[in-house]
C-alpha cells in the first residue's frame, strides 16, 4: 500500500451544504500525493449520501456516532496513513496550490515539524481585515499561543510525530480543544510560517463553535490550569502562563460578578490570587 505525503482530515456534521466546496478545493490541489478523510461525527443530513457519490480512491468516509470536533479530529489522526497531517474545517477551503508550496517548506526545513499558513477571512461575502493581535507567528510561539488561537487549524501542518508527543486533542472540551493542543504543541515545538493566503475560511455561520459556546475564557483557563498541572513546562513558559492565567481570570470574575454568578466569581478569583503569588 502506497504512503501518501500528506493525510487531509475533514471532520463535519451536518455540513452537507458547506462539505461540497471544502472537499472539491482538496481534490483540485496541483500536488496529488494525498488522502482525504471525511468524519463525519454523527450527520442526520445528506452528508453519507453526499460523499458516498464521490468517485475518487483517495477520499475515505468515516462515520461515527456524534462526538464532538475534538474525537472527529483524533479519529482522523489514528486513522491517517500520510505522515503530515493538514486539517480543513467543512466550511473552509484550501487554495489550489496549498498542498505544493506547504510540500516545498517541508522540504527546505527538514527539522520543522508544524507549518502553519495566512489565512483570508469573510463573513457574509465580505473580505475581514485581520486585527493586530491575529498576526501569524514564526518560531516558538507558546507566549502567542497563550493570549489567543495563533494557529488555525484550517492553516496547519503537522508531523504525526507531534501528536505522539504532544498527544491528541482533549475530547473533554466541546470548544477551544485547538486552544488547548497549540499549548501543549507549541511548548515543545517551533512553529515555521508560510508567508502565504493558502487557506479561505468563512465565519458567520450560526453553528460555530463560538456562537454555541460564548464563555471561551472558561476553557482557555481550564486549557492554561491543565498545562500548568502537566509539570512540562520550563520556568519561562510558567512565568508566561500564570501571567495569562490572571489575565483571563480577571476578565471571567468581571464576567461572572455582572450576571450574578458569585461562586463563580469566587472560585476564580482564588485561582487568580493563587497565580498572582507567583507572578506579583
Amino acid at each position: 500500500m502506497n504512503i501518501p505525503f500528506f493525510s487531509v482530515i475533514i471532520p463535519t456534521y451536518n455540513r452537507a451544504g458547506f462539505l461540497s466546496i471544502a472537499l472539491d478545493s482538496v481534490r483540485r490541489q496541483t500536488f496529488t500525493d494525498f488522502e482525504l478523510l471525511i468524519i463525519d461525527d454523527g450527520s442526520t443530513d445528506k452528508t453519507q449520501t453526499f460523499c458516498n457519490s464521490i468517485a475518487d480512491k483517495r477520499l475515505r468516509y468515516i462515520y461515527q456516532p456524534h462526538k464532538g470536533v475534538a474525537p472527529a479530529r483524533n479519529k482522523g489522526i489514528t486513522e491517517a496513513r500520510g505522515k503530515h497531517i493538514c486539517f480543513l474545517d467543512s466550511d473552509d477551503r484550501f487554495c489550489s496550490d496549498k498542498l505544493e508550496v506547504t510540500f516545498t517548506y517541508i522540504i527546505k526545513y527538514p527539522g520543522c515539524k508544524i507549518f502553519h499558513t495566512e489565512e483570508l477571512w469573510y463573513r457574509n461575502g465580505r473580505v475581514l481585515s485581520p486585527k493586530k493581535c491575529h498576526k501569524k507567528p514564526d518560531g516558538y510561539v507558546f507566549e502567542n499561543a497563550l493570549k489567543i488561537c495563533c494557529i488555525s487549524p484550517s492553516c496547519a501542518c503537522i508531523h504525526k510525530d507531534v501528536f505522539a508527543r504532544a498527544g491528541l486533542f482533549d475530547e473533554k472540551l466541546k470548544a477551544c480543544e485547538d486552544y488547548e493542543f497549540w499549548l501543549r504543541a507549541t511548548s515543545v515545538y517551533p512553529v515555521k510560517l508560510i508567508p502565504s493566503i493558502l487557506t479561505i475560511k468563512e465565519g458567520g455561520h450560526s453553528d460555530q463553535l463560538s456562537k454555541k459556546y460564548p464563555a471561551m475564557d472558561e476553557l482557555r483557563i481550564y486549557a492554561i490550569e491543565k498545562i500548568l498541572k502537566s509539570s512540562t513546562l520550563q520556568p519561562h513558559s510558567v512565568r508566561a502562563a500564570l501571567a495569562e492565567l490572571k489575565k483571563k481570570c480577571k476578565i471571567y470574575i468581571q464576567g461572572a460578578q455582572k450576571r450574578g454568578r458569585i461562586k463563580e466569581a469566587s472560585y476564580y478569583t482564588h485561582l487568580m490570587e493563587a497565580a498572582d503569588k507567583y507572578v506579583g
